[in-house]
């Protein structure tokens, strides 16, 4: 779909003048391209008293059902003080029955059709009161059945509104089934309202800017024009210097600068979405038109009442390409990068665009700026203590394990939270294409951590994950890191782990439904020897859906008979426990653990105390790196 500034403009009689005495709107269809193509009308009514909102002014109704009444449109545009008025469905279906019923009905009854052009809902039903024609042109055009189902303007002609560079709007009216359950105000400024509906919840957001008024919109207009035609300079500061250029003494000055800063510099409206701690993931598919925006709100996807336009998906792809500096065209027509929240936290984003799909789409996961601990995930239900020990100390003693599950389960949160049950004094390398892992706050709590980076796309030279790979085995000894096994690199991490060269930890994610799926993708998908695949200590299996969750710990066992893998803990019912192989004494895993002098009783012991002591951070809320002396609780 073109921008509106694209369009072809088709005026229609009255355009240059409208009918309505008192409005001063200017009405023209234009059509639209694409996947979405039809026909809007565009009002501009920023010097009409009537402000182009069709519910409180008849005189500015009069000139659209005027319009409806030579030609058909789909949407109903009205723009002033910087304010874009859209209605749609309901909204526009009434707006056009009112001009076919002034239309047709102006034969029989001239009055009642000027009537209609001013009050379609009051006509309407004098139309249905009576016999004859008119009646029946009421209820063929529809305009009766739209007229029966309001209770006044306000609810015949409901509008999604935005700023006109917003490159977004938004439903301002839940859905009529809706009943409100939630409330909450975010740091943004921004309110959520979250309904439950008869196909699911609905999460309704109004930013800041929705309560501005006409004249603050006006000024935040001025301030757009400003920055836009680079009347003032300044970077980052160059929205707040544009605001004061045109602001006077009543405006919100404050206020305004973070608007146009968020719609400017930052990524509009999703930057409210993303100051939503619970919301992790956003979705925007192509067509972005016939698509509202989601959200994934504790584990559910949910609706919203948020829709991108097609010129504001188009601004968010040359933001990513600049933040990321990585391809994103038709030439190469996907995009997987980590860019800056505006909490100072981080949002992955993966991006798709023409020839791959029908216009950009989007999937943003958040990444909160706190950095998630063991005991964090024994908190929430994602790993139960007595497992969360078994896993802190296999990595404290140089364990190598893969952390496994579909997309979305929460395998990179996972090996994030073990990186802070290595030992301080260790050295970590880590190899990821894009940074998810909480790299940034190990440096900060004094971690030694080198990163290396991996590109697989096609945006110039870079290190394979086969050369990352054997570049981290050069650089010392230590914990090794893989983000993702996924392709040839796996030939070179498990001959590092057949033969020892890590002295650390070997950790990563990989994709599949437990140890079986593992060693199948391993062995039979990426060509691994079944014997260099038994290097691998333990298995950790994370299930997304609804409650993403760790469902199996298994260990790894090598014989006559070649690999197979022992349980050490299972689902039940639903929830993480025990099979008892590690109290009977049958774990080589926890036998492995052991360190010179120590007993397999002794390790039990350290796992019991270790279990106590996360499920006691858990309980008491101490969850955060700022809340843990990481590197020494265990010996505490």
């Amino acid at each position: 779909m073109q921008s509106l500034s694209a369009l072809a403009t088709l005026p229609f009689a009255g355009d240059d003048e409208s009918s309505a005495v008192d409005c001063r709107c200017r009405a023209s269809f234009e059509t639209t391209a694409g996947a979405s193509a039809g026909v809007e009308l565009v009002v501009e009514s920023g010097d009409c008293p009537g402000g182009g909102d069709l519910a409180a002014s008849p005189d500015c109704r009069e000139t659209v059902v005027d319009a409806f009444s030579t030609r058909d449109a789909d949407v109903v545009r009205t723009r002033a003080a910087g304010r874009e008025r859209i209605y749609d469905d309901g909204a526009a279906a009434t707006l056009l029955a009112a001009g076919r019923f002034v239309e047709r009905a102006r034969f029989h009854d001239e009055t009642l059709a000027d009537r209609a052009r001013r009050d379609p809902l009051g006509a309407a039903r004098d139309a249905a009161g009576r016999a004859g024609p008119v009646a029946r042109i009421a209820a063929e055009t529809g305009l009766a059945e739209c007229a029966a189902r309001a209770d006044g303007y306000d609810d015949a002609l409901p509008y999604a509104v935005a700023p006109t560079f917003a490159g977004s709007r938004r439903d301002v009216r839940a859905p009529d089934d809706a009943t409100l359950v939630d409330r909450r105000d975010l740091e943004t400024g921004a309110t959520v309202r979250l309904y439950e509906t008869r196909t699911g919840r609905y999460y309704d957001l109004s930013p800041v800017e929705a309560d501005l008024s006409d004249d603050e919109m006006a000024t935040l207009a001025a301030a757009y024009e400003t920055l836009a035609t680079g009347g003032v300079s300044g970077g980052e500061r160059a929205p707040g210097r544009a605001v004061r250029r045109v602001a006077d003494d009543r405006d919100p000055v404050e206020t305004l600068a973070r608007v146009l800063r968020k719609h400017t510099r930052g990524r509009g409206v999703l930057d409210d979405v993303f100051a939503d701690p619970r919301v992790s993931d956003v979705v925007v598919t192509a067509p972005v038109t016939e698509n509202p925006v989601r959200v994934r709100l504790d584990d559910d996807r949910v609706r919203t009442n948020l829709w991108l336009t097609p010129d504001g998906a188009a601004a968010l792809a040359s933001r990513f390409r600049r933040a990321s500096g990585r391809a994103f065209s038709r030439a190469t027509p996907t995009l997987d990068a980590v860019v800056d929240a505006p909490d100072g936290g981080r949002v992955r984003v993966a991006g798709v665009t023409a020839p791959a799909s029908d216009g950009y789409g989007f999937a943003f996961r958040t990444h909160g700026d706190d950095a998630w601990t063991l005991p964090a995930l024994v908190e929430n239900g994602t790993v139960p203590a007595d497992a969360a020990a078994l896993l802190s100390l296999a990595v404290e003693r140089s364990a190598a394990g893969l952390v496994a599950g579909p997309r979305g389960a929460g395998k990179t949160t996972l090996l994030g939270a073990l990186l802070w049950e290595l030992p301080r004094s260790v050295r970590s390398v880590v190899v990821e294409d894009t940074p998810e892992l909480p790299i940034a706050a190990l440096r900060d709590a004094g971690r030694d951590v080198q990163t290396l980076r991996t590109e697989t796309s096609a945006d110039g030279p870079s290190l394979s994950a086969t050369e990352a790979l054997r570049t981290a085995l050069r650089l010392g000894d230590g914990a090794l890191v893989v983000g993702e096994v996924r392709g040839e690199e796996a030939a070179t991490l498990y001959e590092a782990m057949r033969v020892g060269a890590s002295s650390g930890a070997v950790l990563g994610t990989i994709h599949g439904d437990g140890a079986e799926a593992v060693r199948e993708r391993v062995v039979t998908d990426l060509g691994i020897p079944e014997s260099s695949f038994a290097s691998t200590d333990l298995v950790v299996s994370l299930a997304a859906g609804e409650s993403r969750r760790v469902v199996a710990v298994e260990e790894v066992r090598h014989d006559a008979d070649g690999v197979h893998f022992a349980s050490l803990f299972a689902d039940v019912d639903g929830a993480l426990e025990s099979t008892g192989a590690i109290a009977r004494g049958d774990s080589r895993l926890v036998a492995d653990l052991a360190k010179p002098a120590e007993s397999y009783a002794d390790v039990r012991s350290a796992l019991d105390d270790r279990e106590a002591r996360l499920a006691d951070l858990a309980r008491t809320g101490r969850t955060r790196v700022d809340d843990l002396d990481v590197g020494a609780r265990w010996s505490a």
